[in-house]
């Protein structure tokens, strides 16, 4: 299972669980802001600033920890065949077994703290991720290098393919870069300042990516603007998509904010701190999202506070949904949580 699919919309179909039961926490030996992923039979996969990625139980145990060469902040992405592919600040992305055992590694030129996506392999597709060195990478399924794609600063956003085959990221260079299939470039679009956050793709193919310049930006799939919000503050949340198009992204002034597709504000909700973290929202159109105040948010569609959850550190990772309801989450306490109705 994909922990988002190649869009990055961050919705799922899954249905998210009604409590905030706390069913286990997982400690690490340092702090996360990887996001959790799933894989088919159960097993959650998350990296750790001790350098490690975790494979953990259903139940919460430690299947098995492989140690990389530095801090993991990408998020793993999982292949069809069960494969996991994580970045490393050590400039390296690892295609790992789901036995632990390393299949192969590519090594880039700087830190990837960018999350993998993963093209279609029997389309020809590639996996892509982009890394300090400034550089997007198109990589084959077999660790073999086919092309990179250069901006003008380092890169931290993670790419998302759109149903066309383009990928589309973000540079700290303040632009928003569309790339063909085969590595040329397609457009690009400037801002105001540095972008971290990743686009996401609507269904009509709109690119939602917000910038520290504190836009939320709407481009078509051409490259010219449809919208801008203009937030409080730095936009370092990466956009979710709902079910009816409303986009939801949290702000640097402790907010989340959903806009509808015609770029007006509906509602906000306030936390009191900072949002890195990028929301997910699941089949009943609850919006999950943690904040620096060490709280993660169950939020209804309409705005109103669900639950929250506290965990013992600031929150900047993204969530993911089980097949159970079951919501994992991460915090720079260095802990994994499941949180759902307990068994």
């Amino acid at each position: 299972m994909y922990r988002y699919n190649s869009r990055r919309s961050g919705l799922t179909p899954l249905s998210g669980s009604p409590t905030n039961n706390l069913k286990w926490a997982c400690q690490t030996g340092g702090p996360i802001s990887s996001s959790p992923s799933i894989g088919a039979d159960g097993t959650i996969y998350v990296g750790s600033k001790d350098k490690n990625l975790y494979a953990v139980t259903p139940n919460g145990n430690v299947k098995w920890s492989l140690e990389t060469g530095d801090e993991i902040d990408s998020s793993p992405a999982l292949g069809p065949d069960g494969t996991i592919y994580v970045g490393s600040w050590d400039g390296k992305l690892y295609a790992i077994n789901p036995d632990s055992t390393i299949k192969w590694t590519y090594q880039s030129d700087g830190g990837i703290a960018s999350s993998p996506v993963l093209g279609p392999p029997k389309a020809g597709g590639n996996i892509y991720v982009c890394s300090w060195d400034s550089k997007l990478h198109a990589i084959g399924y077999d660790g073999s290098p086919k092309w990179t794609f250069r901006t003008r600063d380092r890169i931290i956003s993670s790419p998302a393919i759109g149903n066309n085959g383009v990928i589309y990221f973000g540079s700290e260079d303040a632009s928003i870069y569309a790339i063909n299939p085969d590595g040329s470039p397609r457009w690009g679009f400037q801002t105001h300042y540095i972008i971290n956050t990743s686009p996401a793709i609507g269904e009509d193919g709109t690119i939602y990516i917000g910038s520290e310049d504190k836009n939320l930006y709407a481009l078509k799939s051409d490259g010219s603007l449809k919208w801008t919000y203009d937030a409080p503050s730095d936009i370092d949340s990466s956009a979710g998509i709902g079910h009816d198009g409303s986009i939801f992204f949290g702000n640097g002034d402790g907010t989340i904010y959903a806009i509808s597709p015609d770029g007006k504000e509906k509602w906000n909700y306030p936390t009191g701190s900072t949002i890195i973290s990028s929301p997910v929202i699941d089949g009943n159109g609850t919006i999950y999202v943690g904040s620096r105040n060490h709280k993660f948010y169950a939020i209804n569609p309409n705005g109103t506070l669900k639950w929250s959850f506290e965990t013992g550190g600031p929150i900047e990772s993204s969530p993911a949904i089980g097949t159970d309801g079951t919501i994992y989450v991460t915090s720079y306490d260095g802990k994994l949580y499941a949180i759902g109705s307990k068994q």
